[in-house]
C-alpha cells in the first residue's frame, strides 16, 4: 500500500506546546508609575485570564511611565520601549 494511504490524514497536535497569554505594552498604561507588573498584577487587572500560566509582552503601542515588568517572555521592541520610558523588563523562568 502506498505511503500516502498509510499516513493519517488529520493534523498533528503537539502536547508540549507552550501557550502564552499576550499583553500589549499599551495595556500597561493603567498601572501607576514605578509599579512592578507580574502575572498576579495582570490577572488582578483582568488583562490575562486566571488560568494563564505563561505571559508574553508585545511591543504594540506606547508607554510613557517607568514601570518594571517581570514576565516569561518580553519582545525586543517592548524591552526598548520600556527602557526608553525609564523602566525595565525582566524575563522569569
Amino acid at each position: 500500500m502506498p505511503l500516502s494511504r498509510r499516513v493519517p490524514k488529520r493534523g498533528f497536535r503537539n502536547p508540549f506546546k507552550k501557550q502564552y497569554a499576550l499583553v500589549k505594552i499599551s495595556q500597561l498604561t493603567r498601572f501607576p508609575e514605578g509599579a512592578v507588573v507580574d502575572m498576579e498584577s495582570l490577572q488582578a487587572a483582568g488583562l490575562i485570564g486566571k488560568r494563564a500560566e505563561l505571559a508574553k509582552l508585545l511591543g504594540d503601542g506606547q508607554i510613557d511611565k517607568p514601570i518594571t515588568v517581570r514576565l516569561h517572555k518580553i519582545t525586543r521592541g517592548a524591552r526598548k520601549k520600556l527602557e526608553a520610558a525609564g523602566g525595565s523588563g525582566q524575563e522569569i523562568n
